[in-house]
């Protein structure tokens, strides 16, 4: 791929002073236990200390503060099974914009309810019969409103890249040398972010997306070159990264900057999530577990310098927590 790349770091360096002061800088954690369990030297970075529960409040506020003042009236239009969902619900409330969200019908509840209470209308849909997609836009474009997709859009992307430059720093303050960095991915637009901040700064470190072993679109596509689809039958407990494709911006960045893909199942997400409760005393979602759950299940490759395993949100239903957490 010889094309520029839909983002640089410049972007990111850009998106990172625009959301300074409105977004959360979260904590860099460390865990002695995690680290015997691991074999090596691991850094967690924690974004269910983010607004909302989640990394998404970050490219969601740096693409909503890019809308003109005088369209601002008209609203966004996003889709989302309820992370981005509540990350532009949230950023539309600071900037004092209407905010309407598609959402799958069977997205968790605690999800629908939260982005409900930060003010935003939602639209629901059936995800295996109907696309979001065409919903999302035919009600922007009947509103006059600004679409927001969940990933594939330049500030998007750019806003979430600010992780990576907040795990560079933070690193760094502690004189930790980051030899891999360990990223959930569902649309790819998290871990090219991150890529692309962190492979700016520090082109040996490696990158690796974390998948749901049935949809493992994006570790196909790194390896076949072109982006691959997902099977419309595949289910998985990771409700937040269920996207059917890589996509079209997402996937050319991801594909020349990271190091490959990872899959795990959902028995070992499961499994992280109960390690995170009982060992670290952290809270994560079935979906921003799967990069810890590659480190404790060992598909993550040795690494020259300490792991980060970037736990991407907490947002997790409580009725599935407690049955995952409950069982031995």
């Amino acid at each position: 791929m010889t094309d520029p790349l839909p983002i640089s770091a410049k972007d990111v360096r850009d998106a990172a002073r625009l959301i300074r002061g409105k977004a959360v800088y979260t904590p860099l954690l460390t865990s002695a236990p995690l680290d015997a369990r691991a074999g090596r030297r691991v850094l967690i970075k924690f974004e269910g200390a983010q607004h909302t529960g989640s990394f998404k409040f970050r490219g969601a506020y740096n693409r909503l503060a890019r809308i003109a003042a005088a369209d601002r009236g008209k609203g966004v239009v996003a889709w989302s099974s309820g992370n981005h969902a509540q990350g532009v619900a949230a950023a539309a409330r600071l900037l004092d914009m209407p905010a309407t969200i598609v959402m799958p019908a069977d997205a968790p509840a605690i999800k629908v309810a939260n982005t409900r209470a930060l003010g935003a209308e939602v639209v629901t849909y059936d995800r295996f019969t109907q696309s979001r997609e065409e919903i999302a836009t035919a009600l922007a474009e009947s509103r006059g409103a600004t679409l927001v997709p969940s990933f594939d859009d330049p500030f998007v992307i750019a806003g979430q890249g600010t992780i990576g430059l907040e795990i560079l720093d933070q690193a760094g303050a502690v004189g930790v040398t980051v030899g891999q960095v360990l990223v959930c991915c569902g649309g790819g637009g998290l871990v090219g972010g991150i890529a692309t901040a962190v492979k700016d700064r520090a082109p040996e470190t490696a990158i690796y997306a974390v998948e749901p072993a049935a949809f493992d679109d994006t570790a196909r596509s790194l390896a076949s070159g072109r982006r691959e689809t997902v099977d419309p039958a595949a289910r998985s407990i990771c409700d937040a990264l269920l996207a059917p494709s890589p996509g079209v911006l997402t996937f050319p960045i991801n594909h020349a900057l990271l190091s490959g893909g990872l899959t795990v199942t959902d028995d070992e997400v499961r499994a992280a999530m109960r390690y995170a409760f009982a060992t670290l005393k952290l809270v994560i979602e079935p979906g921003g577990a799967v990069a810890l759950a590659a480190l404790l299940h060992g598909k993550a490759p040795p690494a020259e310098g300490a792991t980060v395993v970037v736990v991407s949100g907490a947002n997790v239903d409580p009725m599935l927590y407690a049955e995952i957490v409950g069982a031995a």
